[in-house]
């Protein structure tokens, strides 16, 4: 393992793509995931200002195939080696649960249940 690598690094082998000024299989591919994101949030904001039901509809339509689309992307990139992701350490998990676990009591049910 390279000294410079984190341990809690989670990544596939890298494919190698011919580093030159033009655009390679992993630019293009990365290119599209930043716009299936881009257009995902974009129709969040859509979704939750639409006023006829049957707009909504279609914009719902849209968002679900271009969050498919999205996460396609990410997954072929990940297996490519080309997107990489840290494990979560343990304890820090731990004490966020526990902090949030916390903030149910102070809902109004009482045990963060809705009844």
């Amino acid at each position: 393992m390279n000294q410079n690598q984190n341990p809690n690094t989670i990544q596939n082998p890298e494919t190698q793509v011919n580093k030159t000024p033009q655009m390679n299989e992993r630019d293009f591919t990365n290119d599209i995931l930043s716009t299936e994101k881009y257009m995902t949030d974009a129709y969040s904001v859509a979704l939750n200002e639409a006023s006829h039901q049957s707009l909504y509809q279609d914009i719902l339509a849209a968002f679900n195939e271009t969050q498919n689309q999205q996460r396609e992307f990410y997954n072929l990139m990940f297996r490519k080696g080309w997107y990489k992701v840290e494990a979560a350490d343990q304890q820090k998990l731990q004490q966020s649960y526990q902090q949030f676990q916390g903030y149910t009591n102070q809902l109004p049910y009482g045990n963060g249940q809705m009844q």
